[in-house]
């Protein structure tokens, strides 16, 4: 056993632990907190072992599974950008390409490398797996918007135009769950969790 490299292994494994506690705009169905980074890694895991059916293309499972997994590990430094503030957003990727540089060297140099090889991956969705793996990331907050009621959308003063905008790219790994997303929508504008559009007096 190399222990040098199990000590590198466990010191990363303790700093991911810290994922938990990043909190993100969404809040959780019937609950009356937001919904923290590793809980929604996890759960787009699952989500994706579920409804790969729905890809567009023959996928990897796995490998769609080991993306999403460390997909938003750099928000431990970067922290969660609200994805619907156009200050926030201007510097995330800059900033989430050092919080990779630090988080990731921790790691063994292969296992580094592997890593930013993922992540990259999915930043520029050149792979049917980081496509599908992106699309249920667009469409995990939107069912949580949707199942808390609009609120963490109430409280931005988002519009269905922007919720549209934003989730788009779902059609790039799943038509099929594009055009749920979009019935999720309507209802949303329907049942009043979402502004058709902005108010004028806010």
């Amino acid at each position: 056993m190399d222990l040098d490299r199990l000590n590198q292994q466990i010191r990363f494994i303790i700093e991911a632990d810290k994922l938990k506690s990043v909190l993100r705009q969404n809040y959780l169905p019937e609950q009356d907190r937001h919904e923290n980074t590793a809980e929604h890694c996890w759960h787009l895991a699952l989500m994706a072992f579920l409804l790969v059916e729905y890809a567009d293309s023959e996928i990897n499972i796995g490998h769609v599974i080991e993306i999403l997994l460390i997909h938003d590990l750099v928000e431990i430094y970067a922290g969660d950008t609200y994805c619907y503030d156009e200050d926030e957003t201007q510097d995330q990727e800059e900033r989430e390409a050092q919080a990779a540089e630090k988080l990731f060297g921790l790691l063994p140099l292969d296992q580094s490398a592997r890593l930013h090889e993922l992540r990259n991956e999915f930043e520029e969705g050149r792979s049917p797996e980081s496509k599908f793996a992106a699309s249920l990331d667009r469409l995990m907050p939107l069912l949580l918007n949707y199942y808390s009621q609009g609120r963490s959308w109430k409280e931005h003063s988002i519009t269905a135009d922007q919720v549209l905008t934003r989730n788009r790219l779902i059609c790039e790994g799943s038509d099929q769950l594009w055009s749920f997303a979009q019935s999720i929508i309507e209802d949303s504008i329907t049942k009043g969790y979402l502004a058709a559009e902005s108010d004028p007096n806010r």
